[in-house]
This record gives C-alpha cells, sequence and structure tokens, in this order.
C-alpha cells in the first residue's frame, strides 16, 4: 500500500472515535484485518480508548498473525505493541499472549547492522504478566526473573518493575538481590532503588542510603535521585547528612535536585537556607534545583526572598 493510502487509511479509523459503539465495533474489526501494521496498531489503541471488550478475540488473532514472518508483516513490532498495551488497558488477564510477546526477538536490520525491535513488545508484556491469574505466583517470579537479565535495558527496567508489581517477602528479596549483584547500566539499578524504596519505604532506606558513598558516580546519583523521589522524611535526613561528604560538585547539585524533588517542608527550608547563606556554588545549585518548583507562585517568591537577603547582607 502506498504511503498515502496507509496515511488515509489510519486518519480513517480516527473517524471511528465518534461513531456509534455498533459502527466502532464493525470498523475496527475490519482494521484488524489489516496488511498494514500501522492500520492495526491504530486500530487497537483505538480498541482500548473505547474499551471495546468485545474485540478481545480479533485482538488475539491478530497477535498472533503478526508473528509470522513477523519482520515484514510487522516491522518494528508496531501492531504487537499496540494489540499487547490494549490488551492490558482491556484488563485481559490470561497469560498465553504475554509469555508469546515476552520471549520474541525481532532482529532488523538497521544502519550498520541488525537490532532488537521487540524490546518494548517485550516490557509491555512482562508487566502485564503480573497481574495474569491462570499462571501460579512461583511460575510468574521464574519468568521475571529470567528476565532481569535480558539483553536490553528497557526490558530488565520493565522486569524490576515487573517484580515490584508482584508484592510481597519475595519481590523484596529478589530486588535486593539485584541491588547488590549490580547490573551494567546504571539506570536499571536506578529502578530497583525506586521500587525497593515503594515496597519496603523506610526499611529500604539503610540499603539504598549505602550506596550514596559508592565508587560508582552514576549509583550514587541513582541512589540519591531515588531517595529524592520517594518524598519520605527518613530519605531528607539521609541526603542532609550526606551533602557535607560529597566532595564532587556535580554530585552536590544531584543531591540537591533529590532534596527539591522529595517536596519535604524540612528539604525546602534547607534549600532556601542555601540560597540565603551557603557557599556560592551551593546556593546557585539550590536555586537550580528549586526551579522544578517553577509553577508555584509560593516556592518561586521565597526563592526571590531569599535570593534578595543574600544580595543585602
Amino acid at each position: 500500500m502506498a504511503k498515502r493510502d496507509v496515511e488515509a487509511a489510519v486518519g480513517r479509523i480516527g473517524l471511528l472515535r465518534d461513531v456509534t459503539h455498533a459502527e466502532a465495533v464493525a470498523g475496527l474489526r475490519k482494521a484488524l484485518g489489516d496488511r498494514v501494521n500501522l492500520v492495526v496498531a491504530k486500530a487497537a489503541k483505538l480498541a482500548a480508548e473505547r474499551q471495546l471488550r468485545e474485540l478481545i478475540p480479533d485482538l488475539l488473532v491478530t497477535f498472533d498473525r503478526l508473528f509470522e514472518d513477523a519482520v515484514e508483516r510487522d516491522t518494528q513490532c508496531w501492531g504487537k505493541n499496540a494489540i499487547a498495551k490494549a490488551l492490558t488497558e482491556l484488563d485481559y488477564r490470561e497469560s498465553a499472549p504475554y509469555l508469546r510477546g515476552r520471549r520474541h526477538v525481532q532482529m532488523e536490520a538497521v544502519w550498520g547492522g541488525r537490532q532488537d525491535t521487540a524490546q518494548t513488545l517485550r516490557g509491555t508484556c512482562l508487566l502485564a504478566l503480573a497481574s495474569c491469574n491462570d499462571i501460579t505466583r512461583a511460575q510468574t517470579f521464574r519468568l521475571l526473573v529470567d528476565s532481569i537479565a535480558d539483553e536490553a535495558q528497557g526490558v530488565r527496567i520493565e522486569a524490576v518493575r515487573a517484580v515490584a508489581e508482584m508484592d510481597g517477602e519475595e519481590a523484596a528479596l529478589v530486588l535486593r538481590l539485584r541491588a547488590r549483584v549490580g547490573d551494567r547500566e546504571a539506570p536499571v539499578i536506578g529502578q530497583v532503588f525506586d521500587s525497593l524504596l515503594r515496597l519496603e519505604r523506610d526499611a529500604a532506606l539503610p540499603l539504598v542510603a549505602e550506596f550514596l558513598d559508592g565508587a560508582d558516580e552514576t549509583i550514587r546519583e541513582e541512589a540519591a535521585l531515588a531517595l529524592g523521589s520517594s518524598r519520605m522524611a527518613g530519605a531528607v535526613e539521609i541526603l542532609l547528612k550526606a551533602l557535607p561528604r560529597a566532595r564532587d560538585a556535580y554530585f552536590r547539585k544531584t543531591i540537591l535536585r533529590a532534596l527539591s524533588a522529595s517536596r519535604q517542608e524540612r528539604a525546602m527550608e534547607f534549600l532556601l537556607g542555601l540560597v540565603r547563606d551557603g557557599i556560592r556554588a551551593d546556593a546557585d545549585g539550590a536555586v537550580e534545583a528549586l526551579e522544578l518548583h517553577r509553577e508555584s507562585k509560593e516556592i518561586c517568591a521565597a526563592v526571590e526572598a531569599a535570593v534578595r537577603d543574600r544580595a543585602e547582607r
């Protein structure tokens, strides 16, 4: 199909957003059978938006079809990605399609070699497995633990998030082990920290705090930002105690950003105090960190007052 025809077909699907329920079902059912994956992807997305659960069988049939001669039928996994996401938004909780998507690798030609285009699909399906009710908790954990070792960073991150969705002691222990073992890419460990703090709250603080003094600067930064985003009072105290030990200028700024992200009153007062009385580098870092709240008139006014007070003195 020519590019112009594809654009027209995708545009026609958009018109089904405002038609009757029956017309939408009929139109989207036809679109899901289209041979162009962009058309299928658009139809799947709209089926989820309109919560058309009667289209679940059609979504499943199309999903399976797109695995056959996958590179030709569904380049970049656009169709499979959209269908997997639609199934989760339609609360489909049977594991079969997600199990298939979780193990799919689709190597496609790119400039200079080949690339796996199924990473998003695997991540989406991993998260969906955490809520499936036709496989045991132990089976799900085995699958998720295996995927924490996936080659793709994004899939490992989604596997960590899925483990956290399982909740309970087993999930926390898996994440603690992953934090100790580490990962070759810092964002994965950052997600581990975020998930642990959400699961264990205060009990996770000592573990994450240890990494503030580690040798890897990127892991130090991930730990600081995770503590800040947890918005826990205990995390703020840990960050305040870590700041005097931080010698690297960029890491000091990271701690200040983390304090600002916490939105805790104690942290905000400390940052405003730095603006008024801190050494110039910390004062500038505090102002930069407080820019996170630039939409708050109250905080902006407090920053301006602190800057004026510093200038007057």
